[in-house]
């Protein structure tokens, strides 16, 4: 089995546009027209089982819509959605229970996107709301190319967050802080803090990814693409190719999932 924690989409009237900007700033080819229908049809091609559709809400003004999509393609089935709040929205905090109500299992958000460091203290009531519930948080963690002369997820306030809200779960995009892998080494690993393989493949080298998963455990690894930035054929190639058992391996590509997502 193949779970992918970490996929996006976007209604299809706003889908062309979405990618289009997106491609504006990454530069990077996506792999789906960004399109729900079509994350379905590549999913199919690639084996994947079960996704994790990841929302966010990039201003205060967004949480409604970009809420309700996530509830409508939510199935628990094949698609398991997360939604997304705003910090500078003030009913973020009630948003969360909301979406708790609803039955989604986590929220998704990105400090990058969003404008607001993960350590902005308008951000502590929605991780008391998630803490609070055992609701799962992604974050974006590390370096984007949205704001490239300014990280606001970086390992070292991650660790700070973790302190402060030690019942808050945490499921950190990129492996702990994209290109600051260094830093995950050192700050992040043995400290029981979920991660994701999103956007590895070609930009982490086999050997510190390795040391990543091993000093952190498997168990607290999840499979992640961040499709459509990169298919998950290719990053459950890379993870398939590195030196780590059977067990580590079905942890990473569905085990660690099926107990977050409620299905173990």
């Amino acid at each position: 089995m193949l779970i992918d924690f970490h996929t996006h989409c976007f209604p299809d009237k706003l889908a062309e546009r979405a990618i289009e900007r997106l491609y504006g700033i990454a530069h990077i080819a996506p792999c789906t027209d960004g399109t729900f229908g079509d994350l379905l049809s590549k999913l199919d091609d690639w084996g994947v089982d079960i996704a994790v559709c990841l929302h966010i809400a990039t201003a205060p003004k967004q949480q409604h819509n970009v809420n309700a999509f996530a509830l409508s393609i939510n199935d628990k089935k094949r698609i398991f959605s997360f939604g997304s709040v705003h910090a500078e929205n003030a009913d973020a905090p009630q948003e969360v229970f909301h979406l708790y109500e609803a039955g989604l299992t986590g929220i998704k958000l990105h400090p990058d996107y969003q404008g607001i460091d993960i350590l902005d203290h308008r951000m502590f009531p929605i991780y008391d709301a998630c803490s609070e519930l055992g609701m799962l948080c992604v974050f974006h963690s590390g370096w984007d190319p949205v704001s490239p002369d300014k990280t606001r997820a970086t390992p070292e306030q991650i660790l700070r967050i973790s302190k402060l809200f030690p019942h808050f779960r945490m499921v950190l995009g990129h492996l702990g802080g994209m290109k600051m892998w260094d830093d995950v080494e050192e700050l992040l690993c043995g400290r029981n803090i979920l991660m994701d393989t999103a956007y590895t493949y070609g930009n982490i080298s086999p050997e510190q990814m390795t040391r990543i998963i091993q000093k952190n455990g498997a168990e607290n690894i999840l499979f992640g693409s961040d499709c459509p930035w990169q298919s998950s054929r290719d990053t459950a190639n890379f993870v398939d190719s590195l030196p780590l058992s059977s067990e580590e391996k079905d942890k990473i590509f569905y085990k660690n999932a099926m107990e977050l997502l409620h299905m173990a």
